[in-house]
């Protein structure tokens, strides 16, 4: 299993590293939109890699700071239009299957209406859970423009540390993935056990649900 993690974050490395080569900043940009669309290409590999071309002369931390942080802005729009068109009707047409219910959905708008900047900006900080946060929140309809702003700012100290990482290293940049890839194990061993309360909590409503 470790082997074909390896491979696989190899191989995203080389995607990371011909499209940003290729593009330049909008490489990043690109990138970036991709991994805040709920598709798993770690920001871990695309900052620090454009930190360290930074260090090249080819760019500038402001430029790819800002570029990092307007890719995730696009990308999590995607994701949280999808949670909105696509994500709220499939709950409420057959969220009885997973253990959803309206119920569910007006807690989380209330959460969201209440905590929801909040949410957004310091979940821009932790990884998994930054490729992820878009789609409950277009799920719960969350103010667009304060989704909008709060995913932006909450891009830049995240963005800007991991180029930051990327010049301190230099060409070493790439030792940085076997560290962060244990950090995400942690962080998804949390919501693997988050899932799991969940579940538990929410089984017994399933089960005395009385099917139509």
């Amino acid at each position: 299993m470790g082997s074909l993690i390896e491979a696989v974050i190899t191989l995203l490395s080389r995607f990371v590293i011909n499209t940003i080569s290729t593009l330049g900043y909008t490489g990043i940009l690109v990138t970036m939109a991709i991994e805040s669309a709920c598709i798993p290409l770690p920001s871990e590999i695309i900052m620090p890699f454009s930190g360290y071309l930074v260090t090249t002369g080819q760019f500038t931390m402001l430029g790819v700071t800002l570029a990092g942080a307007v890719g995730n802005v696009v990308g999590s729009i995607v994701a949280y239009y999808a949670g909105v068109w696509g994500g709220r009707p499939f709950v409420e047409r057959y969220g009885s299957y997973v253990l959803l219910s309206s119920r569910d959905l007006d807690t989380a708008d209330r959460w969201f209406a209440k905590y929801g900047e909040a949410a957004v900006f310091f979940s821009r900080l932790l990884p998994v859970v930054r490729t992820f946060i878009s789609l409950p929140a277009g799920i719960a309809r969350m103010n667009f423009p304060r989704f909008v702003i709060f995913t932006f700012i909450g891009a830049l100290p995240w963005c800007y540390a991991l180029a930051y990482v990327g010049v301190a290293m230099g060409e070493r940049w790439d030792q940085l993935r076997q560290y962060f890839h244990q950090f995400d194990l942690v962080i998804g061993l949390m919501l693997v056990l988050a899932i799991g309360y969940f579940l538990w909590s929410h089984w017994p409503r399933r089960a005395a649900t009385p099917h139509v």
